[in-house]
């Protein structure tokens, strides 16, 4: 079986800073774009946004953006 191109997702690495230390996040393209709008809805940066998840959720933190994203998305 094939893979279609047009229904793969792809998945974002992007280099992000947190409490003064940089670090790499991948996300699929989905999560980072919902990510996005809910920084601007808070009215806060993307990467202050990330850094309240890391602080609040110890562990995976690429799992625990993905869970932050769908609770939004869920109370919205």
């Amino acid at each position: 079986m094939t893979k279609d191109p047009d229904t793969e997702i792809r998945i974002i690495k992007r280099s992000v800073t947190i409490s003064g230390h940089a670090t790499s996040i991948s996300l699929e393209e989905p999560f980072w774009m919902a990510l996005k709008e809910i920084a601007k809805y808070q009215q806060r940066s993307v990467n202050a946004v990330i850094t309240k998840i890391d602080t609040q959720h110890p562990g995976n933190l690429s799992s625990a953006l993905r869970c932050y994203i769908l609770e939004q998305v869920r109370n919205s």
